[in-house]
């Protein structure tokens, strides 16, 4: 799809005559709004919580809220423009990764890795890992089903909502090889669980926000991971990276690991980021994803900024519609 896009937004004007051609492009913001607070009076580099910009609320996240400083006003003979400086650390809300996220130590580092001091940096990223193909992994209604065991919320005690690695509800490695043949080379894996639903909890702490719910959440699998490193060692290809619509896309006992030390944990990050895959966190929309009958694509807009290991992302779906006519290129926005 996405050569398909670049020649025929070249030859719009004159016309896809020897392909064919979308007569309809749907792009579908599957990015959050990320809240901005004041700083605080008593220490500018904090934010103020009980000062939100517009109507933001606290997110559960790694870091402090972002914040959003004052306006600074240039006049002119007309009026004058307003720029504001914004706080924020780099793995704020719907955020994409770089493979220097994560070094790992000699015993996590597997044969054929990319070594951490050679890993790209989010200014190295290309276009061509940056946008690809979307292999879309829906598991949302077994989600649903297990949700419904209380009354569709999350509960952070395994005995009444299970999204254990063993849990059906979350992304096991059968749903990886469901979708074997749709992998090819730069392909972007999207989960989807249908935990956007619990992103804006209002709080930052990990066990009273339903997103987090104490690391009892869905996401990809340690197994999962697994079996997308099979496919690729089968096929000799390598994915662009794997996104999903929860938090940090390991599921919640992945990114626990074993104790509480972290130990065997984040396996997506532990074993992607060495093999040179992104990974971007926390997408929404995916349900208007899901209705797409046509191909989709992933762009990923990340921050150009040097050294660094990810970033707040605009992320986009762009979906076709294809036909042979001559009809003329239709374009459709749809987001939250």
């Amino acid at each position: 799809m996405k050569k398909l896009i670049i020649g025929c937004t070249i030859l719009l004007n004159v016309g896809c005559a020897s392909v064919s051609q979308p007569n309809r492009l749907e792009f579908i913001d599957l990015s959050h709004p990320i809240p901005t607070f004041s700083p605080s009076k008593s220490d500018a580099t904090k934010p103020d919580l009980n000062q939100p910009v517009n109507n933001s609320t606290p997110i559960a996240g790694f870091y402090q809220q972002a914040i959003l400083y004052p306006i600074d006003k240039w006049a002119t003979s007309q009026g004058h423009f307003n720029s504001r400086a914004i706080l924020i650390q780099e793995h704020n809300g719907t955020s994409f990764n770089a493979p220097n996220h994560y070094q790992n130590d000699e015993n996590s580092t597997e044969k054929g890795a990319i070594l951490a001091s050679n890993r790209k940096a989010a200014h190295q990223l290309n276009s061509e890992q940056l946008t690809g193909n979307i292999v879309l992994i829906d598991v949302s209604n077994r989600v649903k089903v297990e949700l419904a065991k209380n009354d569709g919320k999350p509960s952070t005690d395994l005995y009444i909502t299970d999204f254990s690695d063993n849990s059906q509800a979350t992304i096991r490695a059968a749903d990886i090889r469901a979708v074997a043949d749709q992998i090819t080379e730069g392909v972007w894996l999207v989960g989807r669980v249908g935990w956007e639903q619990f992103y804006f909890s209002g709080t930052e702490d990990w066990d009273k926000s339903q997103y987090v719910n104490g690391l009892n959440h869905p996401g990809f699998t340690g197994e999962a991971i697994e079996e997308i490193i099979k496919i690729m060692n089968e096929k000799k290809i390598k994915i662009s990276g794997i996104a999903a619509d929860s938090f940090s896309t390991d599921s919640g006992q992945g990114a626990k690991g074993s104790d509480d030390k972290w130990s065997n944990a984040w396996p997506a990050h532990v074993r992607l980021y060495q093999r040179g895959i992104l990974i971007v966190e926390n997408l929404t929309n995916l349900a208007l994803l899901a209705q797409q009958q046509g191909d989709c694509s992933l762009m990923v807009g990340a921050l150009n900024h040097v050294g660094g290991t990810g970033g707040p992302a605009r992320v986009m779906a762009v979906c076709e519609e294809q036909t042979t006519n001559n009809e003329p290129v239709k374009f459709v926005h749809r987001h939250r």
